[in-house]
């Protein structure tokens, strides 16, 4: 993608290599991991009016809402992904990550063609955050497209008889995030039972806009005049980022203290306790209780972001342990050969 363009590789190209990869990488089984790339489903998408396409001044495509000069045709997409599956050799064509759901929201069809061919059991997405005042800085969709995506997934899920869920994306202390945004977003995790498990904080990298917020602690979102501005909030002190990374794994006996003295700062204490919708519990009832919740590398499925009450459709079988009796048997038989 360069700018606002897609740059589109044509459809007998990516066949060609899919030919190529099913012809000469050792050991092919027949499962391309991932068609989609960056742009999963923006294939040939593009402005339908070549002259206001070169005169546009817009910085997105799709934000603050999808331009009505856009094409957002997916039948591209969705005709490329039923050649791939023609493709001799070629069992299982996944889309793993990608898909601009807001976009994907305007082609049912191409939702139905996703969730029925091409999801592995999981397909991640990046909402990156659920608070109108963060989106905006990112130029992403509100929280209304996920949940419309989410309905769609999980309706063609059940006609293909398919147990499939949604892998949700997060960030925390992206310029212009507040802790007020963190906790929001907090509670929103608990609200929904995921639970982080591979979490980041924001890092500034070149030729991005984020990077010039962080920096500048300005919005290049708007207007910048000389000694007029929107200044921006920027996490950048170790305690602060910190405390936005453990709030997205509020589930963490080890962000609880972090958490706790935060809240109170905030006057939020009513999210302190036992309750359904509290993040953390009171530090006297864990020391009553020695309650602890399950996180870290051997708590939890290592996913990205997890719903506790999903099961693992990718845990690899577990074999019976052997009794004593049999153990014993297989002994003899090492006794008798040797």
């Amino acid at each position: 993608m360069k700018d606002r363009i897609i740059q589109n590789r044509s459809q007998a190209s990516i066949i060609e290599e899919l030919n190529d990869i099913r012809d000469k990488v050792p050991g092919f089984t027949g499962t391309i991991s991932d068609l989609g790339g960056p742009t999963a489903n923006m294939y040939r998408l593009g402005c339908a009016d070549p002259k206001a396409e070169r005169n546009c001044r817009r910085p997105s495509c799709v934000f603050p809402k999808i331009c009505d000069k856009l094409n957002t045709d997916h039948r591209h997409t969705i005709d490329l992904y039923r050649k791939a599956r023609q493709v001799e050799g070629i069992k299982k064509v996944l889309i793993a990550s990608g898909v601009r759901y807001d976009l994907a929201i305007e082609s049912p069809e191409y939702v139905k063609e996703l969730v029925t061919h091409h999801v592995g059991g999981y397909l991640k997405i990046a909402p990156e955050h659920t608070e109108k005042n963060t989106l905006d800085l990112m130029m992403k969709p509100g929280m209304g497209a996920y949940d419309r995506f989410k309905a769609l997934f999980e309706k063609y899920s059940k006609e293909a008889g398919k147990k499939q869920y949604l892998i949700p994306y997060f960030i925390a202390a992206h310029p212009g995030c507040t802790d007020e945004d963190m906790v929001q977003l907090a509670c929103w995790l608990k609200e929904n039972d995921f639970e982080c498990d591979q979490v980041q904080n924001f890092y500034p990298s070149p030729m991005c806009n984020a990077t010039a917020m962080y920096h500048s602690e300005t919005n290049p979102l708007k207007k910048v005049r000389y000694k007029k501005r929107e200044t921006l909030t920027v996490a950048k002190g170790e305690r602060q980022r910190r405390l936005h990374k453990a709030l997205l794994r509020y589930h963490d006996p080890a962000n609880w203290p972090l958490i706790r003295e935060a809240l109170v700062t905030m006057g939020k204490g009513h999210l302190i306790g036992n309750g359904p919708k509290c993040l953390v519990p009171t530090e006297d009832s864990v020391a009553k209780t020695g309650h602890q919740r399950r996180s870290g590398r051997h708590g939890t499925q290592r996913f990205a972001t997890k719903h506790p009450k999903q099961p693992d459709i990718r845990q690899p079988k577990t074999h019976k342990p052997k009794t004593h009796k049999e153990a014993g048997s297989k002994a003899n038989r090492r006794d008798k050969r040797s």
